[in-house]
């Protein structure tokens, strides 16, 4: 019989807060719970203050559930509501950041809107960090549509040890993605708070081993969940990626200004879908118009990092799980991208900062 909600809540009442003394469900600490196909998430919420002293409890009630027949998976974070920051308060640089151990660097991949193509960036560029030599991780920090066991075609669940997951492997890199814990179909129907403390734990409890850097596939846009990830990840720098239309470039423009506002570099921005190339008969057409990022890049004072066509062979691979990097290594969009590999290695490499800026008014 398969395994129900009614089920994991059943194992759940077993579980007890210590401090409290009932069980976690009759507390109205459970949220979030999504069973599908025998994978199982769920939230515990909590005070910020308790957070670290429950983590025996979440571990817990993840074995309560891993215990029951016909469970497959269980991912639980304990998630808080984080007090509100007052109004015009920026944190310092580095505040409240925890290193990854063993992880050289960790860039951002963002993009102030979706459909702009940042995931089939990210994972291209990750592949071509790779090609160049380095040992390379990426993290699917799209907690609401994962999209990196797709492009790099891995399936199957992520093992453990009851304190580390080990991330999955595929094209030579390392990954980690809530799409390797619940089924594809499956929405996350989870607020701000858990998300966060779910992208921590996939920071935090995965097994990243020794690697030069590790690539995070952003949320789309500049909500609370990309601001604390911005906030609490060490990052060395953020690659921008937008379309060349005006629409995108608005929305690049916030995301970018997002990560200055935390004193995260921006290492540069990227057009793609900069032009359509027919297949058949070779004939250029910008159908989103053209030249938006670099003008935008020039304005905004960062870096151009390169043009990427609206290319059949990108569309195609990607989908394939094969993407266009590794399986096609020598065709002109992946030697774009191990450009762009080579030039945001090169400022990782010499530590780059940027100066501060002045600010009349």
């Amino acid at each position: 019989m398969p395994v129900t909600e009614n089920h994991v809540l059943d194992a759940l009442r077993t579980i007890r807060d210590p401090e409290r003394g009932r069980d976690i469900v009759g507390l109205g600490m459970v949220s979030g719970l999504a069973v599908k196909d025998g994978h199982v998430v769920f939230a515990i919420e909590t005070t910020r203050e308790r957070g670290p002293g429950l983590e025996p409890v979440r571990r817990a009630a993840e074995k309560a559930v891993e215990n029951l027949p016909g469970v497959l998976s269980v991912s639980a974070v304990l998630t808080a509501e984080r007090p509100a920051a007052k109004p015009g308060a920026a944190p310092g640089p580095g505040a409240g950041r925890a290193l990854v151990p063993g992880v050289g660097h960790i860039i951002a991949v963002a993009s102030g809107k979706g459909g702009v193509g940042k995931s089939t960036v990210a994972v291209n560029l990750a592949l071509a960090l790779h090609a160049e030599g380095h040992r390379v991780g990426i993290l699917d920090a799209d907690i609401y549509g994962p999209s990196q066991p797709r492009l790099l075609g891995i399936v199957g669940k992520p093992q453990g040890d009851g304190r580390k997951l080990q991330p999955m492997r595929g094209h030579g890199i390392v990954c980690m993605s809530m799409g390797f814990l619940v089924a594809e179909d499956t929405p996350m129907i989870w607020r701000g708070p858990m998300v966060i403390s779910a992208l921590n734990q996939m920071l935090r409890d995965v097994d990243w081993g020794e690697l030069d850097v590790l690539v995070v596939d952003m949320p789309p846009g500049t909500g609370d969940a990309q601001l604390t990830m911005a906030q609490q990840v060490p990052l060395a720098g953020a690659v921008i990626v937008s379309t060349p239309q005006d629409i995108a470039l608005i929305d690049a423009r916030k995301g970018l200004a997002m990560f200055r506002k935390v004193d995260v570099p921006i290492l540069g921005i990227v057009e793609n879908m900069s032009y359509f190339l027919c297949p058949h008969c070779g004939g250029r057409s910008e159908v989103f118009s053209h030249g938006g990022a670099r003008l935008e890049a020039e304005r905004l004072g960062a870096e151009f990092l390169g043009e990427i066509p609206l290319h059949m062979a990108i569309r195609e691979t990607s989908d394939g799980g094969r993407p266009i990097v590794m399986s096609q290594p020598e065709s002109p969009q992946a030697l774009a991208f191990r450009a762009m590999a080579r030039r945001v290695w090169d400022k990782l490499a010499a530590g780059q900062r940027q100066a501060p800026r002045i600010v009349v008014g």
